[in-house]
């Protein structure tokens, strides 16, 4: 399986493969690449809708061209104290970016995000992040702004005008929680146009339907975040393959 960076003519392939609508899987088979690479290609570069073979090989090139500039982000990774292997934590970052990234998160609050979680201190002022990500402060306020929305992220006030973010396992509850009233609104909006269509017209029970699936499912994501939030915060906790399989009760 080759190494190193993607070709002109890998990319093109990559494109040409999100045209006809091939999984990641598929198309990193096609050109003998591992599908993560394939992945974190496309969500770097405008996700499967907008993906472009020139403008990603552009983009990566610039990128090459800012990091011989400025010094490498391996040696500012193990700068940040975060072991001896910085090259894999690099990877790991990546890793978890591409994830949140895959989730529906935009490529930039996707990184904010995961500095948050895999930053020693918990929680880092838009500077710091600023230097970590290499964007503007512009991008890391939208960005922010985005994930505070979601409940994804916290704000706390640092020494002075400062603010630091926070993403801890409680923001993971307010998230469920910022879902399942979400859910309970798309249940609330679809049960008024059953009454305005009527309930035994075919769009009335196509809409009941819809309001019936999204109640259950949001009753059911406060009922596990609620059970979830208790296990964590006793200090207990089931093993991950029990809650993976759903046997947690």
């Amino acid at each position: 399986m080759p190494g190193g960076r993607l070709t002109q003519q890998e990319r093109q392939q990559i494109a040409l493969g999100l045209a006809d609508d091939l999984a990641y899987a598929e198309i990193a088979r096609r050109i003998d690449r591992p599908t993560s690479t394939v992945t974190r290609e496309v969500m770097r570069n405008g996700g499967p809708t907008a993906y472009r073979a020139d403008l990603a090989h552009r983009a990566t090139e610039r990128r090459a061209r800012r990091q011989r500039q400025a010094p490498s982000r391996v040696a500012a990774t193990a700068a940040r104290g975060l072991g001896a292997d910085a090259e894999a934590v690099r990877e790991y970052e990546e890793t978890f970016t591409t994830l949140f990234m895959q989730s529906g998160l935009p490529r930039i609050a996707a990184g904010v995000l995961t500095c948050l979680y895999t930053s020693d201190a918990g929680s880092l002022t838009a500077a710091e992040l600023v230097q970590r990500l290499e964007v503007s402060p512009a991008s890391i306020s939208k960005a922010v702004t985005l994930l505070e929305s979601q409940g994804l992220v916290l704000r706390e006030r640092a020494e002075g005008r400062r603010e630091r973010y926070v993403a801890d396992a409680d923001v993971w509850y307010q998230s469920m929680v910022a879902a399942a009233r979400s859910h309970a609104e798309v249940a609330a909006t679809a049960r008024q146009g059953v009454r305005l269509l009527g309930r035994d017209s075919q769009a009335g029970i196509r809409l009941e339907n819809m309001a019936r699936f999204m109640e259950f499912v949001g009753e059911s994501i406060l009922r596990a975040s609620e059970q979830a939030r208790d296990i964590l915060s006793s200090g207990g906790g089931p093993r991950s393959d029990a809650v993976a399989s759903g046997r947690v009760r």
